[in-house]
């Protein structure tokens, strides 16, 4: 007789997976013939001064004015530039596998005009103020990328999807303090981690293994388990929650449940959004 196996833990769909990791992306480039310079697998990739990326996946990307990839698209004109924009997702704790995700918008690129390009990084640095766009009109500018497809690849599969998807997929409410809170967690609270191992398989229970929090969303934790050793090997374990959570206020209570603890856990509260980057 055939075992059934145990429900696999419940996770954000690929829509919302997605508009997260392009709102808290910290690294961009973008791919597509003479955009840039060649990597080391010969693709020409150009890295922006600064990105934005809303739900929608219309990303704001903040270039010198000079750069070959701002000239190549104000030679195209109307006939807009073909591109792809890979953003990577990359954990805010020391892990030796920091990426956690990829998101590929494939579209094509438009420079804006300066007055436009002054009213978008008003609006930018109104959400995440960042210095770099005081630039823009003073040897900087920007261009807008209009989305025609999105790609997301993560620990939990590769999937296609519609940019209306994405931009109608519903906010992730712990999405903005996640990764703060994160890095407070692997810094200030190392019993709290010890205290989730008797959560974690049998095999990942040994002493000397290390263990960093790598993901949190409304549904569960996400921790990394690094083996040393003849073979070393990186682990990634989801923990659920009890239930789904609705604000980051229920970040700490959340993580009290998993360790069966009715006690408060001292600093487990998130903290403010980080400025915004590139």
């Amino acid at each position: 007789m055939a075992r059934s196996r145990p429900p696999a833990p419940p996770v954000p769909p690929p829509a919302e997976r997605a508009r997260t990791l392009a709102g808290r992306a910290r690294h961009a480039a973008v791919i597509g013939e003479a955009v840039g310079s060649a990597d080391e697998d010969g693709e020409l990739r150009a890295t922006p001064t600064l990105h934005h990326v809303p739900s929608t996946g219309a990303a704001t990307l903040q270039f010198p004015e000079d750069h070959p990839l701002v000239l190549r698209v104000r030679e195209r004109g109307e006939s807009l530039l073909p591109v792809m924009l890979e953003l990577a997702d990359v954990a805010p704790v020391t892990v030796r596998r920091p990426v956690r995700g990829l998101l590929w918008v494939s579209g094509r690129l438009r420079v804006l005009p300066m007055r436009v390009a002054r009213r978008a990084a008003l609006r930018i640095a109104a959400e995440l103020p960042d210095e770099r766009l005081l630039d823009v009109g003073h040897g900087e500018t920007l261009l807008r990328l209009e989305p025609a497809m999105v790609v997301l690849s993560d620990a939990e599969g590769t999937e296609a999807l519609a940019p209306t998807a994405m931009a109608a997929a519903p906010p992730d409410p712990v999405a903005a303090t996640g990764d703060p809170w994160l890095a407070h967690l692997a810094a200030a609270h190392a019993g709290t981690l010890s205290a989730l191992v008797p959560r974690l398989p049998l095999h990942l229970r040994r002493p000397g293994h290390r263990i960093s929090p790598l993901g949190v969303d409304r549904f569960g934790l996400r921790l990394r388990v690094e083996t040393d050793g003849p073979e070393p090997g990186d682990h990634d374990v989801r923990l659920p929650f009890a239930a789904p959570l609705s604000c980051p206020g229920q970040l700490g209570q959340a993580v009290r449940s998993l360790i069966g603890c009715d006690d408060d856990v001292p600093g487990l509260r998130p903290t403010s959004r980080p400025a915004a980057g590139a």
